[in-house]
């Protein structure tokens, strides 16, 4: 099975009514589970190893953002780059590189804006529009949720 996958199935779970979503396979066994406040667990580990759970992390009510030498935008025309997955959200690709974006930095679709590690993997996020960052929602090194808002761009 596949990221992809494992993610379709958190969306599938998120957006239901089941509670609890057991597959397995030859040596790969995942469960997924929905709690009444919507945080998913996921527990997941090689049949013949010891097993390894990993849990969502709280989803925060404030984040901590990023300071801003840009002038305040109007936030109701701004669009949300979201995380398309759980994992830890870093800003750039190692301690001695670049941050990817930082406020008031130009995209484009396409253009890699941060990186989230899920499962010892390194993913990298691609703004999917075109605009200018206006804020930075989460803190380097940070868990991040599914689906939550990582950066806020005004449309070009």
């Amino acid at each position: 099975m596949d990221f992809r996958q494992i993610q379709d199935l958190i969306k599938m779970v998120n957006k239901s009514n089941i509670g609890e979503l057991s597959i397995e396979e030859k040596d790969f066994r995942i469960t997924i589970r929905q709690k009444e406040d919507k945080v998913v667990t996921v527990a997941s580990a090689p049949v013949h190893a010891h097993q390894v759970i990993a849990s969502a992390p709280p989803v925060l009510d404030s984040v901590p953002t990023q300071s801003s030498t840009a002038p305040a935008a109007k936030t109701d025309n701004l669009i949300t780059i979201n995380s398309p997955m759980i994992g830890t959200f870093y800003r750039k690709s190692g301690p001695d590189k670049p941050q990817f974006v930082e406020v008031g930095d130009d995209v484009n679709p396409g253009k890699v804006v941060c990186i989230i590690e899920a499962m010892k993997l390194f993913n990298e996020i691609e703004s999917e529009v075109a605009g200018r960052i206006v804020k930075i929602l989460v803190e380097d090194a940070s868990p991040v949720e599914f689906d939550q808002p990582l950066f806020l761009v005004e449309p070009a």
